[in-house]
């Protein structure tokens, strides 16, 4: 039998943390979320990025994103050297992005009730592909036109450490790892505040290799 790397191994070991862990008023984790519905996600992520590619995108600065990203959804998000923005096609294709994935709309909607937020309607899906060294900086999601509703963030594969800090960037972060299929809700008092990805350790995850994904959920407003 070949031998399992430790970080397999570490996969099948039993998560014992708590189902719901309250960060603070308005945010949550809900660990191992996702987990049953991974390979569902996964075959979709596949199936969107054959319409939409990852990608590296630029900077207002004029640098490059660590991150690949790609989209779903109504509106897809987009970095360049003009700004942020969220635009209903691919600059990249000149097509509509993909359809949402029912799997992606049900799980985003029932992380948010769980977390607190009835109503939650997700019209934009953001999908980052880390691998080793990509990192994300500190920033606050508002560029949606609307703070009423959460943000819902699932994750899989390699696990990350996720800055959780203010309401200001000066304020201290808070280290909280992310595993394979947790979910982490943000919004009322809290959906403002500044968050970040440290930079992805090397490793090699059982059913993602290389590679941490994170799919993010929003409602935007044109």
């Amino acid at each position: 039998m070949k031998e399992m790397t430790s970080v397999q191994m570490d996969f099948l070991l039993p998560d014992t943390r708590p189902d719901h862990v309250q960060l603070d008023s308005g945010a949550v984790l809900l660990p191992g979320f996702a987990l049953q519905d991974a390979k569902t996600c996964m075959l979709a992520i596949d199936h969107i990025t054959q319409q939409a590619p990852f990608r590296k995108m630029s900077t207002p600065r004029g640098g490059q994103m660590s991150v690949a990203m790609t989209c779903c959804g109504t509106f897809g998000w987009v970095s360049s050297s003009h700004g942020y923005s969220y635009t209903k096609v691919n600059p990249s294709t000149g097509l509509p992005w993909p359809k949402m994935p029912a799997i992606f709309k049900n799980l985003a909607r029932k992380a948010a009730q769980k977390a607190g937020f009835a109503e939650f309607h997700p019209n934009t899906c953001l999908i980052n592909a880390y691998s080793p060294g990509a990192r994300m900086g500190l920033h606050q999601d508002r560029d949606e036109g609307c703070i009423d509703q959460p943000v819902v963030s699932l994750s899989f594969g390699l696990e990350a450490i996720f800055l959780w800090g203010g309401l200001k960037r000066t304020d201290p972060t808070r280290p909280i790892l992310l595993k394979d299929g947790d979910a982490l809700v943000w919004g009322g008092p809290d959906r403002l505040r500044f968050h970040g990805v440290k930079p992805i350790r090397s490793g090699s995850h059982i059913r993602t290799g290389a590679t941490r994904f994170n799919i993010t959920f929003r409602f935007v407003i044109p």
